[in-house]
């Protein structure tokens, strides 16, 4: 074909999308008619490969496109997806999967009008990309847990339909890690033919296929006819396609969705809190006949961490145990979540594994609850008033991080506030160079391991998530001996005795456990949420107006 020719059936395409989802602005009827979901991406999308999707933004756009072997339902257990069954075997190292043989890649000039069924050879091709130095995919660490045969990865194809796994040892969380976005199966073909523009012709297996995208505009993805899933008879998906736009000023966006030219809102702005809910987290009645509100615990973990090692130049005050107790005596949860979150959570009077997650205490004994008493007594004794501690955060916690003040600084500490761009503080937070920073936690995936491999030593950062440079022998003990356990309630019972250790010495102030928030159109049905708040397209329908 001409290249003249290409471009010019490349600008039609183009100018046809826009056609179409103009239209679908303009008259809400043809919006209906064509079942188009359309939901805002603020913080925008700069990739569609699954190799790099580390953020929700990101996540939630792959998942439309792609899958792996496995995949979590609604309450978090882990089900089939393109491997049917699965054995594991070896004393927990070696994973066997059967997969499916009615999978197939989205259709692509690459294949030359050939239906390209998905088979083992394919993962392997997959997974050795994520570990492949010279792509640098920020999801590489999720398979150190895999063996090494003659200097590669042990992922083996015995055929067409049976793909396994060796671990260097058994670690019971790693089916969980086989969910993540990160190990979705991809074609070697579209890789090697795209080079670094995969990110944006992205052909995966999902129950979407990609139509178009310009970017920090519209991203337009449109219905697999040819997914393998189903819903008793049905077929999914139901729907006709997604479009994501990505206004980045959240008022406008919000507007947009109370005028109903969005489809769902995810989470809730300071800025409009007041405007849909009440004190108490309920949907204003004024709303109720336009849109509808889901909620539920969320597996994130809100807290301030406190960098235990000396920093140079500053006072060793940090390290200081009765101050860190203070501090987590020192702050009304409850007050934090009625004020300044109209409801939205459950306050952190326990340990960092979140409440919704197995391993949650549920006895009371781990944590902290508000005693200024206390924390004044810690101040007093300890000669500790007129400490000066920096809270770092960024812009949208500005008002959490004042409010932390104020409780610090009534029993005689003086905290500064110092606001960092998010990239910045990321950066600092993993270097070690922040002593008191607001961060939170969301569950890679569905075992409480992933939030207290957070205090493991051998995890200090830069080279791994233990920002506070936590270490304890018993908790290391613990964390290993967990690591080699597959019952998983015999694991939780490790678990909580790692929680109540590190809660003792109070490397972290647990601030908050949040919840899925998800505000949605009335016209949509089939709209299931889940504790990692993952976008899950594939039941959605879409009631058409009379």
């Amino acid at each position: 074909m001409p290249v003249l020719y290409r471009r010019f059936l490349g600008y039609f395409q183009v100018v046809f999308v826009f056609i179409i989802f103009s239209a679908c602005s303009r008259n809400r009827s043809d919006s209906d008619d064509l079942k188009i979901f359309k939901y805002n991406e603020s913080s925008g999308v700069v990739t569609l490969d699954p190799a790099f999707a580390k953020d929700l933004p990101h996540i939630w756009s792959c998942n439309q496109l792609y899958n792996g072997l496995v995949s979590l339902d609604e309450k978090l257990n882990i089900v089939p997806s393109i491997a049917r069954s699965w054995q594991i075997s070896d004393s927990g190292k070696l994973y066997t999967f059967q997969l499916r043989n009615d999978v197939y890649f989205h259709d692509n000039e690459i294949f030359k009008g050939v239906k390209r069924i998905v088979v083992a050879s394919d993962f392997v091709f997959s997974f050795q990309r994520i570990l492949d130095p010279s792509i640098a995919s920020p999801g590489s660490w999720i398979f150190n847990y895999v063996e090494n045969i003659n200097g590669k990865p042990a992922f083996v194809a015995v055929n067409d339909s049976v793909f396994q796994i060796r671990l260097k040892n058994a670690f019971p969380a790693f089916l969980g890690i086989l969910s993540m976005t990160y190990t979705s199966v991809v074609p070697k073909e579209a890789v090697e033919f795209y080079g670094t523009d995969f990110r944006k012709n992205p052909v995966g297996t999902g129950p979407f296929y990609f139509k178009y995208w310009k970017e920090g505009v519209k991203l337009v993805l449109l219905k697999n006819e040819n997914y393998f899933e189903k819903f008793g008879d049905d077929r999914l998906p139901y729907i006709q396609g997604v479009a994501v736009s990505f206004l980045v000023d959240k008022q406008t966006a919000f507007l947009e969705f109370i005028k109903g030219k969005l489809d769902f809102m995810s989470g809730i702005d300071a800025r409009y809190k007041d405007e849909l809910l009440t004190r108490d987290g309920k949907l204003r009645s004024k709303y109720r006949d336009k849109i509808y509100l889901e909620s539920q615990p969320y597996l994130n973990t809100e807290y301030i961490g406190i960098y235990i090692d000396t920093l140079p130049g500053k006072r060793n005050q940090m390290r200081n145990l009765a101050l860190r107790k203070a501090i987590n005596y020192a702050i009304d949860r409850e007050k934090m979540i009625k004020f300044l979150r109209n409801g939205i959570g459950k306050p952190g009077s326990g340990g960092m594994i979140p409440f919704g997650m197995p391993g949650y205490d549920v006895t009371g004994n781990i944590g902290y609850t508000y005693q200024p008493v206390i924390a004044s007594e810690i101040i007093k004794k300890q000669q500790l008033s007129e400490t000066i501690i920096t809270l770092t955060t960024i812009a949208e916690y500005v008002d959490l991080a004042k409010f932390i003040q104020s409780q610090l600084n009534a029993i005689g500490l003086k905290v500064l506030v110092e606001v960092s761009p998010p990239i910045a503080m990321r950066q600092a937070r993993a270097l070690g160079k922040l002593e008191f920073f607001r961060s939170s936690w969301v569950a890679d995936y569905p075992d409480a391991e992933n939030y207290l491999a957070m205090f493991y030593s051998k995890n200090f950062t830069p080279n791994g998530p233990n920002f506070t440079h936590y270490k304890n022998t018993t908790f290391d003990d613990l964390y290993e001996r967990a690591s080699k356990i597959d019952n998983l309630m015999s694991r939780q019972m490790l678990y909580h005795q790692m929680d109540s250790i590190m809660m003792e010495e109070s490397p972290v102030v647990i601030l908050f456990y949040d919840e899925v928030l998800r505000f949605v159109n009335s016209r949509i049905s089939g709209f299931e949420s889940n504790p990692i708040n993952i976008l899950d397209l594939r039941k959605v329908k879409i009631k058409t107006e009379n």
